[in-house]
């Protein structure tokens, strides 16, 4: 039982986190640009192996205790989804030059993690994802199973990330093309105003 904790886990973390979602969207322009790539890697699998040890230790029952905390993410998120989507629909209008849009080239290291990690932390729908769906299904597994279980979860967000960034590099042909990147940045410009809206229209369960 303990050894399929492990590939159940793996199948439950990539489920979880392949569905399209912000942390992807930036992830995938990072690998397109190639530009610190693999800052983006450690820090978003580093986060999710923080919450989803946490949740298999029981934290998530705080978070279940704690809604309000939920509520205040759900609208920080919303706004800071906003903004990122108003920042993406502006480079749309304006057009880039290839694989060097000229409004990032200046932008550090520390900007990109800063902006990985409010992708990941302002998000509520992590916190249900990891600390808590993930926690309570580990919970089927006494003892060390759950930890395994926790473990095949953490693997699959680190598969996952080195995949999609490093993947990216066999589109670069398609984004050395400025029209390519002005689609991607409109398209990634509808897909967070949309969650913007949805995080605050709908509610959180």
């Amino acid at each position: 039982m303990y050894l399929s904790a492990i590939p159940a886990g793996f199948m439950t973390g990539l489920g979880l986190i392949m569905a399209i979602g912000a942390q992807n969207a930036f992830a995938l322009r990072q690998g397109l640009q190639q530009r610190y790539v693999a800052l983006v890697v450690v820090a978003f699998s580093l986060s999710d192996i923080v919450l989803i040890l946490a949740g298999v230790a029981g934290t998530g029952k705080l978070v279940q205790a704690w809604p309000a905390a939920l509520q205040v993410l759900r609208f920080g998120g919303a706004v800071f989804l906003a903004a990122y989507g108003l920042m993406a629909a502006r480079r749309a209008l304006k057009g880039s030059d290839a694989l060097r849009p000229a409004d990032e080239a200046a932008s550090g290291w520390k900007k990109v993690l800063l902006t990985g990690l409010a992708f990941t932390f302002l998000n509520p729908h992590v916190y249900l994802d990891t600390m808590i769906l993930v926690g309570s299904l580990s919970a089927r597994y006494p003892d060390a199973g759950k930890w395994l279980f926790g473990l095949g979860a953490c693997m699959a967000s680190m598969v996952w990330f080195t995949s999609l960034t490093c993947g990216a590099r066999f589109l670069q042909p398609v984004f050395r093309r400025p029209r390519a990147w002005q689609i991607l940045d409109a398209l990634i410009a509808l897909f967070m105003l949309t969650l913007s809206a949805l995080l605050l229209f709908r509610p959180l369960h």
